[in-house]
């Protein structure tokens, strides 16, 4: 049986990622209330060390780590954000690192992991099994895998953001978050409950990628193929063993959004706020939008969780 991570791990890492991780501003946007009729609050993680919330729980996995482990190195797999926040901790943290990637990640954030020390290794998302070439790895070299999201030290870290918003925003009526693998839904989870408890918490991933979607409603998680879907962050094939039992346990429900939703919340975020953001960031914003007749006169929260964006890619998905 597992044991599953608490909010208690929430505070911990929270100490750990002090004077490490940037405590992201809240922003608000006067267009988005009117829109929403609503008082929205977006916690943006875009503006995070390394571009997204992934740098939380990579360091705080990492910084418990024993002398052997930090000798010996980390190894992960990742499209990209918890590729570089592997590799940016690991760095910080005086540790080598290897980062499995797929051939078809975006340009940016291969070259970023690099640039953050880490040993790249590609692979063919569509025909090679990530999960196996880690293991296989970490058994050769005598690596430690931390995986992208269904660990419980990753999952501690990411709940520090949601629990910053709280803080800084105080309750919220509901809360709205990415979904690929569940950390930072499940680790948001963690922070919702115990401290906005009536809060109503939503997971939202890609249209054509809904395995958590499927999995929250038929209670138990569903496997499904690599979904071809602009949200390269939320290309997951199927939830955690940690992150489902959490997100079963603790979240209201979960919802989609297209790719054509994500580029209008992009263009919004570019045009009106001044912010980069990647596709899979804007999902949580694209799902409230949707919602507003639900949402008028409540406060509402919104994490974007990263901004690691191609700039040649993100123009093009603008100019369309």
């Amino acid at each position: 049986m597992l044991t599953l991570p608490t909010y208690e791990d929430v505070v911990s890492a929270a100490g750990r990622l002090e004077g490490h991780a940037h405590r992201t501003p809240v922003m608000r946007s006067r267009t988005i209330d009117k829109e929403l009729d609503a008082e929205v609050f977006f916690k943006c993680e875009n503006l995070q060390r390394m571009g997204a919330f992934k740098f939380r729980g990579a360091f705080n996995a990492l910084s418990k780590f024993d002398e052997r482990q930090r000798r010996a190195g980390v190894v992960t797999f990742s499209s990209g954000n918890h590729a570089q926040a592997i590799a940016l901790s690991a760095s910080l943290l005086g540790m080598a690192s290897t980062i499995i990637m797929p051939n078809d990640a975006p340009a940016a954030k291969v070259a970023a992991t690099r640039g953050y020390g880490g040993k790249v290794i590609l692979y063919d998302r569509f025909t090679e099994d990530r999960e196996q070439i880690g293991r296989d790895l970490a058994e050769k070299q005598g690596l430690t895998l931390i995986p992208p999201y269904d660990h419980p030290d990753v999952i501690a870290g990411q709940g520090t953001a949601a629990r910053e918003l709280f803080e800084d925003a105080g309750e919220l009526d509901a809360l709205f978050v990415c979904l690929g693998g569940g950390g930072l839904l499940s680790g948001t989870a963690l922070a919702t409950r115990a401290l906005a408890p009536r809060c109503r918490l939503y997971g939202v991933e890609p249209e054509a990628g809904n395995d958590g979607q499927q999995s929250f409603r038929s209670g138990s998680i569903v496997h499904i193929d690599t979904p071809k879907t602009i949200a390269d962050g939320a290309q997951t094939q199927h939830l955690g063993a940690y992150t489902f039992e959490i997100i079963l346990r603790d979240v209201n429900d979960i919802l989609t959004a297209t790719d054509m939703e994500l580029i209008d919340c992009m263009r919004f975020f570019a045009t009106r706020m001044k912010l980069i953001v990647e596709p899979t960031g804007c999902l949580g914003f694209a799902a409230a939008r949707k919602m507003k007749l639900q949402l008028q006169g409540q406060r509402i929260g919104v994490i974007i969780s990263g901004g690691n964006v191609d700039l040649n890619r993100f123009c093009a998905l603008l100019a369309n």
